[in-house]
């Protein structure tokens, strides 16, 4: 396992380049190189490069990226397609559209290299609908890529042709669910599908179909450029590489921290000025609003994939969002809910239903109104959603309910004994008569 002492600049490596967007500025810095040392290999050595590379789904899964692109049946008639999955809209996580805005031709180039390996000839990259910016920015730069023969047909004499397509979004959290997001491209409304089949052999227009995060795109190129062996130095031994940390909240400087994967928030929030000034960290996200909640105790679980479940959560998208002493927990989580309420789609009973109630509970107890017996009907219902909603939407919308009232049961009963929140919001702090606090 290698040792975790700095930052990794290699996705931001650029960002603060003098319009790091353009062309010429990513070229300047080697952009295209790994576009260039990829066409010259079969597509099948690029696979098994990305394979030894580590390199896992950074859109919260953390599938094996290379094995995921080898489950595509070639020997299939129909055309394949490579779908990259931009609908970030997880409540906190801010990695891939600073990405796509600072410099939306690292996305490009994975694109055409990740479509070459999987022998696709049209690409799409969904956008979340709001980011109008980021799609001008990025329509721009796949303009920009056709200009210089980096895209269109017999890419740089290859013999290899590709189209690329920026769509824009339906504007919905569901849509980021690679399934509901097909739907969403083919002009139905998003919802998820029934799986099997899945993506890879019957996906977009019901042909072979890989689906992957930004993120997961943008690191392809320069695995190829310096090499799987490069890549897996960093990180640990199962989650190799790096990865985009959002930092938020109560941190004095939050923002994108790019590290290997391993790093712990207590390293991060170190590089990131500490908690503000008079605060303590009270709770905070591994890895978005839908993960299940850490607190302080958590402050040195090495941040991977497979120390983050051990500890009871998901590392997910690297949203770590900080909140401090000042916070309501029960606030901060009703207004998750209302998120996931406003969201699900509707298409199956226990999301639809669940979550509407999960708001009805959860608001009485934060205007102190009911009973003890709220919590264990709370908890009920979290159970009764989790593993029964049709996509992960449901399991995600109980996880931050389930692990405040593990950890924060105190505070629900605070709002009980004190009549409504215990905090005070013009101080920013806790009544005296708050109980528990």
């Amino acid at each position: 396992m290698s040792e975790i002492s700095t930052l990794t600049p290699v996705l931001t490596d650029n960002w603060d380049a003098e319009r790091s967007w353009t062309l010429a500025s990513y070229e300047a810095h080697g952009g295209y190189d790994g576009l260039r040392k990829a066409l010259s290999m079969e597509p099948s050595a690029v696979i098994d490069e990305v394979k030894e590379s580590g390199l896992r789904g950074r859109g919260g899964a953390g599938f094996p990226t290379g094995m995921k692109w080898s489950f595509i049946p070639q020997d299939n008639p129909k055309p394949k397609y490579l779908v990259v999955n931009a609908d970030e809209s997880e409540p906190g996580t801010c990695k891939d559209i600073p990405l796509m805005m600072a410099s939306p031709h690292t996305l490009v180039e994975g694109v055409i290299i990740s479509s070459y390996a999987i022998r696709a000839n049209r690409a799409f990259i969904y956008v979340r609908g709001e980011v109008l910016h980021v799609i001008r920015r990025l329509q721009r730069a796949v303009q920009e890529a056709y200009l210089a023969g980096h895209l269109g047909k017999n890419i740089h004499g290859s013999g290899y042709d590709l189209d690329l397509v920026v769509h824009p979004g339906a504007g919905a959290y569901i849509c980021g669910e690679e399934t509901a997001l097909l739907d969403s491209l083919e002009g139905r409304r998003g919802q998820p599908r029934l799986r099997p089949p899945f993506p890879a052999v019957a996906g977009l227009y019901a042909s072979p179909t890989v689906i992957n995060n930004v993120e997961s795109i943008a690191s392809v190129p320069s695995i190829i450029a310096n090499g799987a062996e490069w890549f897996a130095s960093m990180g640990t031994e199962k989650s190799k590489g790096f990865g985009i940390f959002s930092l938020s909240g109560h941190v004095k400087n939050p923002g994108q921290y790019e590290a290997p994967l391993g790093i712990t928030l207590r390293e991060l929030i170190d590089l990131a000025g500490g908690v503000r000034e008079g605060h303590e960290l009270k709770f905070w996200t591994p890895g978005g609003s839908s993960t299940p909640l850490f607190t302080a105790e958590h402050l040195d679980v090495p941040l991977d994939f497979e120390s983050v479940a051990a500890s009871g959560s998901m590392l997910g998208t690297r949203a770590l969002q900080i909140f401090d002493d000042s916070t309501c927990v029960v606030r901060a989580v009703l207004r998750w809910t209302e998120f996931y309420k406003h969201e699900s789609c509707g298409k199956c009973t226990p999301c639809r239903e669940g979550t509407w109630w999960l708001v009805q509970t959860l608001a009485k107890l934060e205007r102190g109104e009911g009973t003890e017996a709220d919590l264990e009907l709370l908890l009920d219902q979290c159970d009764n959603i989790l593993g029964r909603a049709f996509c992960a939407l449901g399991d995600g919308a109980t996880s931050p309910i389930t692990s405040s009232i593990q950890f924060f049961r105190d505070e629900y009963l605070a709002h009980l004994t004190h009549g409504g929140c215990p905090f005070d919001p013009a101080a920013s702090t806790v009544f005296a008569t708050a109980g528990a606090h």
